[in-house]
């Protein structure tokens, strides 16, 4: 589970929107140096998490409308990317040639397993406002 642009650009976007000032994808994108592109697409998965407010028309633009203090960073990572773990092997339906070949159980999978439990966990301690705003 990796912090993709896209989360990263989300991360900014949400910056952007802090202070609760009413802004249009253009501004966020001045403010944030972030592509047009991307930040209406982003916008509208955070729109649909309940992150973000998105009002349409000529008085339109994005408002936060979620505490960033009760997001982590594990959420947002979920909410823009589907939850990848750290290795294909953990995906749900993965075929293990080892594991059928071997018949047992894999120690690589069963170790990458509990990694991928330390790492969740620390990334659910994490609050956006927090990653934004703290030291």
């Amino acid at each position: 589970m990796l912090i993709t642009r896209e989360t990263d650009y989300a991360l900014r976007i949400l910056r952007a929107l802090a202070d609760g000032e009413q802004l249009t994808s253009g501004e966020i994108c001045q403010r944030e140096v972030l592509p047009q592109t991307f930040v209406y697409k982003i916008l509208k998965k955070l729109n649909r998490a309940g992150l973000v407010h998105i009002t349409r028309g000529a008085e339109g633009g994005c408002k936060l409308s979620a505490d960033l203090r009760e997001v982590s960073l594990y959420d947002l990572m979920n909410i823009i990317e589907a939850k990848k773990p750290i290795s294909s092997c953990m995906e749900e339906g993965y075929s293990c040639a080892w594991r059928q070949k071997s018949g047992s159980p894999c120690k690589v999978h069963g170790n990458l397993t509990k990694i991928q439990k330390i790492l969740d966990e620390q990334l659910k301690s994490y609050s956006i406002y927090r990653i934004l705003f703290e030291e």
